[in-house]
């Protein structure tokens, strides 16, 4: 048609669809989003549309992003507010109004709404949905009514985590986000804990920035992976990625879609077992069990019968897969093998969304899709190593706007303060470091001289038995009994 312009991506949603879901590490698109009208969706704009419609912001203090313990969503404070009154705020306009922002400080609090269902806040304007075009990555018919709106401050950030489910397609819009990023192989080494509990998530007892390393000394041995998302560019967040994401511009914005690939009934009876657990133990009324352990996200405690149930539920959906899939052996890592299917004449059959399973593909990186490289342990980098790495992943640009950050500085600074959290240790208690086999580590004059005994509290407690090798290894039994396939392994 006349004065229309025909856009050239450079990958068609067949390419995209393929390439997400053979990618085993994050990612960064390019120029694929040039022509998507979400990209007007600034915080003005989005101010405009949502008039008085008001959505609930959390606020953290600044100088605790700053700390050595993680600020969960459990410690901050939060206000309903309409998207003006923020704006209002955080540009310090006296004389206008700013809702209940007024009893915080903006030069002291950061504030962040975040998981806002697109759905929900247009839901009477649904054209809006329209403005996302997911299907461009080959999810058919998916637009912006299954993603979420994140609207945050410069600092705004959310404690390192793990969803339990699926995968992450993130669109920044407006302002820079910096990601933190750790492979599902560094789980121990994020000292994974379900309190706060929340459903889809797990929780990291590190502040990734500021570890306390005599804590959490396996925290050396972890891999960063740090990149920082431009407006207009998509990053890829695998299944079982750990993140944790902070906003390094005033205003942010973006928008982001949970993918599942592939029903993962597993998943589910691991996480049905866990929120069991973990109600059944908190409920009860102990002296050390008074924390504000459920996250807001999570709307109220289930009771034990509504846990009981799901369980269930989630049990015989889960058998009754497996036997289709003739019994294949659970995997009890995070992340679950899928066997390879073929046809009747052996080729490989495609799955449920056309991509063939396992077959032979490479993953055209490049000037439209930049790779986030894994790097060393961060204990056997210097600052140097981490620049020269960064420069040569970030090597490839692409033209125009879109242009992926080096991060040389950031990555050299997260490295220097794992190294600075140790030495300054070291120094303070005189031990002598021993790392071990396995990379773990000992301060030796700890191991010699005895350490302090503590209490045992049902949090730590709690933590041993949510731990997810005794989760998996919980759900591999329930199956089995439900299955009767005990019986037969034991007389077999």
């Amino acid at each position: 048609m006349a004065g229309t312009t025909m856009i050239n991506k450079p990958f068609s949603p067949e390419e995209t669809r393929r390439i997400v879901h053979h990618l085993q590490q994050p990612a960064v698109f390019l120029n694929m989003t040039c022509d998507w009208p979400v990209l007007r969706w600034t915080a003005e704009h989005l101010s405009s549309c949502l008039g008085d419609r008001r959505v609930r912001f959390r606020l953290g203090r600044k100088e605790k992003t700053n700390t050595q313990a993680p600020l969960f969503e459990t410690q901050c404070s939060y206000v309903e507010a309409s998207v003006a009154q923020f704006l209002s705020w955080t540009r310090g306009q006296s004389g206008t109004d700013v809702g209940h922002f007024s009893e915080y400080s903006s030069s002291e609090y950061w504030a962040y709404a975040d998981y806002k269902y697109i759905a929900m806040l247009f839901q009477d304007q649904p054209f809006m949905f329209e403005h996302v075009k997911w299907a461009e990555f080959g999810f058919e018919g998916r637009n912006g009514r299954e993603s979420t709106l994140w609207i945050g401050t410069e600092g705004a950030n959310t404690p390192c985590h793990l969803d339990s489910y699926g995968c992450n397609l993130v669109l920044q819009v407006q302002g820079r986000k910096r990601w933190h990023l750790f492979p599902p192989e560094d789980t121990a080494k994020l000292y994974p804990t379900r309190i706060p509990y929340e459903e889809s998530s797990v929780f990291s007892q590190v502040a990734v920035l500021h570890p306390d390393l005599r804590r959490f000394p396996a925290f050396r041995g972890a891999s960063a992976h740090i990149i920082t998302l431009q407006p207009g560019q998509v990053l890829y967040v695998p299944r079982h990625w750990w993140h944790y994401v902070e906003s390094v511009d005033p205003i942010t914005v973006s928008v982001n879609s949970w993918i599942e690939l592939e029903v993962d009934d597993v998943a589910r009876v691991n996480e049905a077992v866990t929120k069991t657990v973990v109600c059944a133990i908190k409920s009860a009324r102990s002296d050390d069990n008074t924390d504000d352990w459920l996250n807001p996200t999570e709307e109220a405690v289930a009771s034990h019968n509504e846990n009981m149930q799901y369980l269930n539920l989630a049990v015989r959906a889960c058998a009754q897969r497996e036997r289709g899939c003739c019994h294949s052996k659970l995997s009890p890592n995070l992340r679950d093998t899928q066997p390879v299917k073929r046809d009747s004449d052996g080729q490989i059959k495609k799955n449920s969304d056309g991509v063939r399973d396992c077959a032979p593909f490479s993953i055209p990186y490049g000037p439209y899709l930049i790779p986030v490289h894994c790097q060393q342990e961060l204990r056997k980098m210097t600052p140097e190593d981490v620049e020269v790495n960064s420069s040569n992943n970030c090597a490839v640009r692409s033209q125009g706007d879109c242009a992926v950050s080096s991060d040389a500085a950031e990555r050299s600074k997260f490295a220097a303060a794992v190294r600075l959290d140790q030495e300054t240790h070291e120094r303070s208690t005189g031990s002598t470091q021993c790392y071990c086999a396995d990379g773990t580590s000992e301060h030796l004059s700890e191991h010699y001289e005895g350490s302090t005994h503590t209490t045992i509290t049902t949090n730590n407690l709690l933590d041993c038995l949510v731990h997810p090798d005794i989760i998996a290894r919980v759900t591999e039994l329930l199956l089995e009994k439900h299955t009767g396939s005990d019986r037969t392994t034991r007389s077999s």
